[in-house]
């Protein structure tokens, strides 16, 4: 039995280093590597559920071309790839190059991503996106704040004695924290929980907090107007290392614990009861979630509770700090997600970097000169995961030819004129970052591909060579079609690099050159202004928002809402520890434990509704609609409803039905849980 390292690639934090065990083409066993300090426990049920999704029946094996009456049908590679560059001259010289989208989004990380940029810019341009569904609001915070997206190592939190996760919950969506965050527990620290929701995390938190959705920034500035009445500011932090403060605190102070509680919708009491933790409590770390900063106002809610660490001087200490997004490892412009929170920009003058990725539907209707005519769709499955399902299935619909790249039938591959199918993460030797823990680790082959998967390396060198591009452009930029060739490609990447090589890696998981176990210690912060920026004039003048860190409504809710939209619920999109987003949901091994969808309210909420726990019911505003079962929960907050995100349409019906393509106040990020719905009982 042959033993492999290598590296879930997955949107995840964990990005778990592990052993895989391989034996006549078969992985027997999949268990933790112990040269990843951040994930020592192995893998999740995710991570197990590999074995069956490598050779799952329903995986695509073959090429599949839409026949006119709609059914799918295998076509032949050389076919295939016919039809693919047949359309893609065609309309390449009929409208320009700019008239096809190349969409990429972030189902699976690694180096070698960066080979379908390099066709595209060789095959003379194409339009892209720009923005994230994930993150960016929460980015450009960051950076404005502190200069950088860079923690501390994950291991550095055992030493903290004040944890807020906020807005997170790391038992389901960041198991590998949960182990450090209970050792700093068992040494004394205190625990608290900000969410709407009761979960697994908040189970054991010493303060669990439930703001009404969107008013994280009101209760950052109520808490930071309580340190700051408690004498909890650290005043030569503040002098040698903030930027602001006096600005700052001349906003906090009209920010009142009263003020805050009657917006967030909670108990005063709690409000000064964390102000008095960061009052007295050193070192202290936030940890926020993902989830909070997908409204349009959150940028400026995230600079505002990054804004208590910095009076606290909880930043670059041992303990303390700001655990969001690690980019350390980031070393690889391929690697790195793109840069997702400037402005629209035409780098090149190739790539047409137009439309919006939380507007992607209205973007792809209304893009002219050129307008869009194909779209190639890898990596990603918008019709689930974008905002308002229902336009970018009419946008999808409206193009002349469709190609998408995947291992299963999703919603967005039935829209396809043409389906490519995806190798695993077995079946290629990458390497790829992280965005929690800071390592670098090898994702090995350890399998050949099934039936006739292609990686799509692969693919892009055969339409390449069938677009007649030299074979010198194709040089370092899209290797050859074998394992020595990828293995030379990306030695050459890691050249540059001290103390990167595949021999390394294969040992297990590397951290990156000029690492920071404790991030900021050295009191740099590259910022216009040297410091940690409390008031930004980046923000106001790239962002058009206010340079300190403000509250304002987000632009849905219930109480900036029309009256002639009477939808009075919040309908909440977490993710759960059964997938990641729209994958592995499909699997036999999931479905046990998961089989669909379901909506979480208050028992008080469908009481007044008439709903009983199971019932059938129906959640809708003026985008769409989902018919699921009912589930009675007295762990939400009045007034929210919840439904984890990813679910296919085929299994019940997508959560994005009913969000709205708006971008976050700063980032360009996706604000699809400004969302309000009514529930009623399906009739």
């Amino acid at each position: 039995m042959a033993v492999f390292t290598t590296a879930c690639p997955r949107n995840c934090y964990s990005t778990c280093g592990m052993r895989v065990h391989v034996e006549q083409g078969e992985i027997r066993r999949i268990e933790p590597h112990a040269g990843n300090r951040a994930t020592p426990e192995g893998v999740c049920l995710k991570g197990l559920s590999y074995v069956e999704r490598v050779r799952s029946p329903d995986r695509i094996l073959t090429p599949l071309r839409r026949n006119p009456d709609g059914v799918f049908e295998p076509i032949e590679w050389d076919d295939a790839l016919d039809l693919i560059v047949e359309n893609l001259r065609r309309i390449r010289d009929e409208s320009g190059p700019q008239s096809i989208l190349y969409y990429a989004a972030s189902g699976t990380k690694g180096l070698l991503n960066g080979v379908g940029s390099s066709f595209w810019r060789l095959f003379g341009g194409c339009t892209t996106t720009y923005g994230d569904l994930c993150w960016p609001a929460g980015l450009e915070a960051t950076r404005l704040t502190l200069g950088d997206n860079r923690n501390s190592a994950p291991w550095d939190i055992v030493n903290a004695r004040l944890i807020v996760l906020w807005g997170k919950n790391p038992a389901e969506t960041n198991i590998h924290q949960m182990p450090f965050v209970q050792q700093a527990r068992e040494s004394g620290a205190r625990v608290v929980v900000i969410d709407p929701r009761r979960t697994e995390t908040s189970e054991s938190a010493d303060l669990w907090i439930r703001p009404r959705p969107g008013t994280d920034g009101a209760l950052a500035l109520a808490v930071a107007h309580e340190v700051i009445r408690r004498g909890g500011v650290d005043l030569a932090f503040v002098r040698d290392r903030v930027h602001g403060y006096d600005e700052f605190t001349a906003l906090v102070g009209e920010c009142t614990p009263d003020w805050a509680a009657a917006i967030a919708e909670i108990p005063v009491e709690q409000i000064r009861a964390l102000g008095k933790l960061f009052a007295d409590a050193r070192p202290a770390t936030i940890s926020a979630g993902f989830g909070m900063q997908r409204y349009t106002n959150s940028g400026q809610a995230m600079r505002a509770i990054l804004a208590i660490l910095a009076i606290t001087g909880n930043i670059g200490r041992p303990g303390s700090g700001w655990v969001y997004a690690n980019l350390q490892s980031a070393v690889f412009d391929e690697v790195k997600d793109p840069v997702a929170f400037y402005p629209p920009e035409n780098p090149d003058g190739v790539i047409r970097v137009s439309i919006s990725t939380a507007r992607l539907g209205r973007d792809i209707l209304t893009q002219t000169d050129p307008p869009l005519r194909l779209a190639w769709i890898e990596r990603g499955n918008p019709v689930t995961q974008n905002p308002e399902t229902n336009v970018v299935l009419d946008a999808l619909r409206r193009l002349e030819f469709r190609v998408v790249v995947d291992q299963f039938m999703t919603d967005t591959a039935r829209e396809a004129d043409l389906v490519l199918p995806a190798k695993s993460m077995f079946e290629q030797t990458d390497v790829i970052g992280a965005y929690w823990h800071p390592y670098i680790q090898l994702r090995q082959k350890v399998l050949d591909p099934p039936g006739e998967v292609k990686p799509e390396t692969e693919v892009y060198w055969h339409l390449a060579r069938r677009l007649e591009i030299p074979d010198e452009m194709l040089r370092d930029r899209i290797p050859e079609p074998s394992d020595d060739a990828i293995q030379r490609f990306l030695e050459r990447r890691l050249e540059p690099f001290d103390g990167l090589s595949l021999a390394r890696l294969r040992d297990g998981p590397v951290l990156p050159p000029g690492h920071e176990e404790i991030a900021f210690a050295d009191g740099t912060f590259p910022t216009p202004s040297g410091r940690i920026e409390l008031v930004s004039l980046e923000a106001g003048q790239r962002w058009g928002v206010d340079p300190l860190p403000v509250f304002e409504e987000a632009a849905e809710s219930v109480r900036t809402q029309s009256a002639g939209k009477p939808y009075p619920l919040y309908l909440m999109t977490p993710n759960t520890k059964n997938r990641i987003h729209s994958q592995f949901g499909n699997l036999q091994m999931i479905r046990r434990l998961d089989p669909g969808p379901f909506v979480h309210l208050h028992p008080e909420d469908a009481g007044n509704r008439g709903i009983v726990d199971g019932a059938s019911v129906r959640v809708f505003n003026d985008r769409g609609e989902l018919r699921i079962p009912a589930r009675l929960d007295h762990g939400l907050k009045r007034g929210c409803v919840s439904i984890t995100n990813g679910w296919w349409i085929s299994e019940g019906g997508t959560v994005n039905f009913c969000s709205a393509g708006r971008e976050t106040d700063i980032g360009h990020g996706a604000a699809f849980h400004d969302n309000l719905v009514e529930v009623e009982t399906a009739g």
